[in-house]
This record gives C-alpha cells, structure tokens and sequence, in this order.
C-alpha cells in the first residue's frame, strides 16, 4: 500500500479506505470500484434532490429552517406529526441545506452576530430564602404543568432596560416580559402579567437576584412558592438557560433592551414557541399548552 501511495501522492489511510470500501467478495477490482462509487453518488444526490423535487416538502422545509429549527427537529415532525408529506432524514436536510438550493438558507443560518461581554455586580445576599434542595421531587421529574423557571436578561451598562423571562418545565412555554424601569415594583407587575398569560403556574425556581429581595411579598402576590438555586448554580435551572441562549440569537449581550419594541419582543417569543421540541414527541410548546387546556377543559366538563 505504501508504494502505491507514494507516486500517486496520497496517503496509505486513504489507500487502505478505498480498497475496504471498493473491494467486492475480498478482491479489488478497479471497474467495480469506480461502478460502486458511481452508484453511491447517484443515490446519494437522490435522497438531496427528493426535497427539491416535491414542492409542498420544500416550502415546509424553507419555512422551518428560517424559523431556526434544527433539521433533526424538522425530520421528526415530518415522521410523527405531518403525515400528509413524505419524511426525509435529518442528514437528507443537512445535503440540502449544502446544496446550490439551499445557499441562501445556509447563508442565513450562518449568520453570526457580535457579543459584547457586561460585567455584572454582586448581589446581595437575599434573606429567607427557600432552596432547591427542599422542592418537592414532583418538580423534579417535569411531570406537572404549571412548575416554572425564571430569570433576568440584563441590558449592557450604558443601557436600560431588562427582561423578564419564564418558563415552564414540563411544557418548555416561554413568557417574555419587558421592563423598562428597572426596580422591584415593576418586576412584580412583570411576573404578574406572567402569570396572567399562564395561570397554570404553581412554583417558580429562579436565581440569587437582588431584584428578588422581596420574594416573601412577590409569593403572596402570586400565591405561589418561589425556590432558589444554589449560589453560582445556573446548571440547576436547565430549561431557562436554554431558552436565554436562543433569546440571545435575536438579543445579542451588550444589547440596550430599552431599545427593542413591544413587537419585536413578542415576535422572539412567539418563535421560541413555535420551536418543534423532541421531549414535547416534536409538538411546539403552543401545541403543548394547547393540548394540555383542552384536556383540562374535557375533564373538568366530565
């Protein structure tokens, strides 16, 4: 292998992988090779052209990549959900994406925006808190619509403004709220127009904020209890992380939230929402909800 590799300028590896790939009952035979490479190639386009090929396939596609769904996601809606259009595999939309029908889409999704890093100041130690170590176990295991993640996305230093963001667990529904003014007063009539928007809500688990040293008064005002994830912990509040890293796609750090319209906040959050979720069995988090009142409806009815 090493003297054929030499004076065609490659090296053994990809010698050795071409004779394993190419050889037919244990022989390498160059016709076959070169017939075999053929036909894999040929099929392989297939399989990229069958989106292409069906129109009402490609519009679903195109408008689910430009709503930044994972192809993963896509391939499973189309197998569980969409029964109507044939299914493709998650690596068939990725050799799409690739393709010359996709330039544009893989142009958009590469799209990068630039991070400013804010350093943010100590809290101070909030008192009476309940931590995370004593919530129920039920919360735990997200088997109860209504136990929620809560959080705060900051404006940068110069700027003005945060945002209230919650989530529930189970269901993975995100409420965006924006405040303006920044104090307590204000954050409070955030999480109740939260709540407004998903009275299912029974617990909240959150952060060491500041902005929650008067979380006594805030849980009477909800009538719900509020836990606390340990100091430095971020991990312990999972679902919320996770839907702060994909508002950060549309509200980069070092951003002046004050700056961005009612619209535009409520757009975010109708896309976070509209995101095809696999531990949802790929419903949306609006389908979820959805389902989970209409049940609720029929067995309060029965």
């Amino acid at each position: 292998m090493r003297n054929i590799a030499k004076p065609l300028d490659r090296s053994v590896s990809t010698i050795c992988e071409e004779i394993k790939r190419n050889s037919v009952t244990g022989k390498y035979n160059p016709k076959k090779a070169h017939h075999k490479a053929y036909a894999r190639r040929k099929y392989s386009k297939y399989q990229g052209m069958k989106i292409v090929k069906n129109r009402e396939l490609r519009e679903f596609i195109n408008k689910k990549l430009y709503g930044d769904q994972s192809p993963r996601a896509i391939a499973g809606r189309l197998k569980k959900r969409e029964k109507h259009l044939p299914d493709v595999s998650k690596d068939s939309i990725c050799r799409y994406i690739k393709s010359v029908y996709g330039r544009k889409i893989e142009a958009y999704r590469n799209k990068t925006k630039p991070r400013r890093r804010t350093r943010r100041t100590k809290s101070e130690k909030l008192k009476d808190r309940t931590f995370i170590a004593k919530r129920p176990k039920i919360i735990n295991t997200r088997t109860r619509v209504g136990d929620c993640e809560a959080d705060f996305l900051v404006s940068r230093k110069t700027g003005k403004g945060i945002l209230l963001v919650v989530v529930c667990r189970k269901l993975r529904i995100a409420f965006i709220e924006q405040i303006i003014k920044t104090n307590i007063k204000n954050v409070h009539r955030a999480f109740r127009r939260a709540q407004k928007r998903f009275p299912e809500m029974k617990t909240i688990t959150t952060d060491n904020d500041i902005l929650l040293q008067k979380h006594k008064e805030l849980e009477k005002l909800l009538n719900v209890k509020i836990y606390f994830c340990d100091p430095y912990s971020s991990w312990q509040k999972g679902s919320i992380e996770n839907v702060n890293k994909n508002i950060r796609k549309y509200i980069p750090k070092g951003s002046d939230i004050s700056k961005y319209s009612r619209y535009r906040i409520k757009k975010i959050e109708e896309k976070l929402n509209n995101r095809i979720m696999e531990c949802l069995n790929f419903l949306t988090p609006y389908e979820a909800l959805e389902r989970h009142r209409k049940r609720k409806k029929r067995l309060s009815a029965s």
